[in-house]
């Protein structure tokens, strides 16, 4: 039976692979139970689950093994299968599962294009069409209720997703490098290899290894010691102090040269011509004010008197203006 098996390179690309440590504990486990608990699942004779417990089948004959037959309209509804499939593992790291949402979102749309809403694509929703409160939901607002992300997380793990493959195109390799960790450039910067003209994506799959560092500066050193006190304005290299400074309302009240440097240090100095163009850094801006507002929200759900009690309210009121007023001032520049 293992013979008639065979391994789909796409499909198999898209699973993490495990590590040689976790590979080889996998193995001794097999041969110590004699049999591979779990079944190979299969579609048309390719394998969607199972690749490394087939490997190592095909290694040791002598191993009792199951195959289940699984059923997909199409290679694309098997691709989404698989990315949903892996999105349950836990040892995920945070850039395998944006990659996996985001070629699980390019796989559903292809395959609903061809299909409409006649098949399940991916994870089983908890109501069905049958339902007499059912509406149909958009591809990628129904990964992101699974997923318990945002709608404009899918959209830019797509988009990622497709930088990484444009990436390790150039530079084989490099896929595992990103989303293992190893090298950690901006999203964007990865989004922008797919959008570029083939001629450039070289240089741009060069930067993505390329360190972070300030322009005419050397790296800062080591803190041997954290400070006690903090100035809320001031500007440091500490990524997590950054973040939080981004996140911050009161960072639209700042100087407008004081935000265009924190922008560029919480991006790694990746500019966007550099990059391709202003327009892979449309949904940089959509993360801004999404995560602004979710922030909001957690605030108001876990403290109701925010908003309950005038004295709190009129506080919070304050604040937010603070947005306002930031959004007013892009407005009143004029472009060049």
């Amino acid at each position: 039976m293992a013979e008639a098996l065979r391994i789909d390179p796409e499909f198999e690309s898209k699973i993490p692979p495990l590590t040689e440590e976790e590979y080889q504990l996998l193995e001794e486990n097999i041969l110590q139970d004699g049999v591979v608990l779990n079944p190979l699942i299969v579609w048309n004779g390719c394998i969607v689950d199972g690749h490394n417990r087939f490997r190592i089948i095909q290694a040791h004959p002598e191993i009792k093994y199951t195959v289940f037959e699984k059923e997909f309209p199409d290679r694309y509804a098997a691709i989404a299968w698989i990315c949903c499939n892996q999105l349950g593992r836990r040892n995920l790291t945070p850039q395998q599962k944006k990659y996996l949402i985001g070629q699980r979102y390019e796989a559903e749309k292809i395959t609903a294009s061809f299909h409409g809403n006649r098949f399940t694509l991916a994870c089983e929703s908890s109501r069905g069409q049958n339902d007499p409160d059912y509406k149909p939901e958009r591809t990628r607002d129904r990964i992101a209720r699974e997923n318990n992300i945002s709608e404009s997380y899918v959209r830019r793990a797509e988009r990622y997703a497709m930088g990484v493959d444009a990436a390790d195109e150039i530079a084989p390799g490099i896929k595992q490098e990103l989303l293992s960790g190893s090298i950690k450039p901006t999203d964007t910067a990865v989004a922008a290899i797919a959008k570029a003209e083939p001629d450039k994506r070289p240089a741009l799959v060069e930067k993505l290894r390329q360190p972070k560092q300030l322009p005419g500066k050397a790296p800062a050193p080591v803190q041997k010691q954290i400070p006690t006190e903090i100035e809320p304005s001031s500007i440091t290299a500490d990524e997590a102090q950054l973040e939080e400074d981004l996140e911050e309302p009161e960072l639209f009240t700042r100087p407008m040269t004081e935000i265009k440097k924190i922008l560029a240090i919480s991006s790694g100095m990746e500019t966007a011509e550099e990059l391709a163009d202003e327009s892979t850094m449309f949904y940089e801006l959509e993360d801004a004010v999404s995560t602004m507002i979710r922030r909001c929200l957690r605030c108001f759900e876990s403290y109701p008197g925010l908003l309950n009690k005038k004295s709190y309210r009129r506080k919070v009121l304050k604040i937010l203006k603070e947005a306002i007023q930031f959004i007013h001032k892009i407005e009143q520049e004029e472009p060049t």
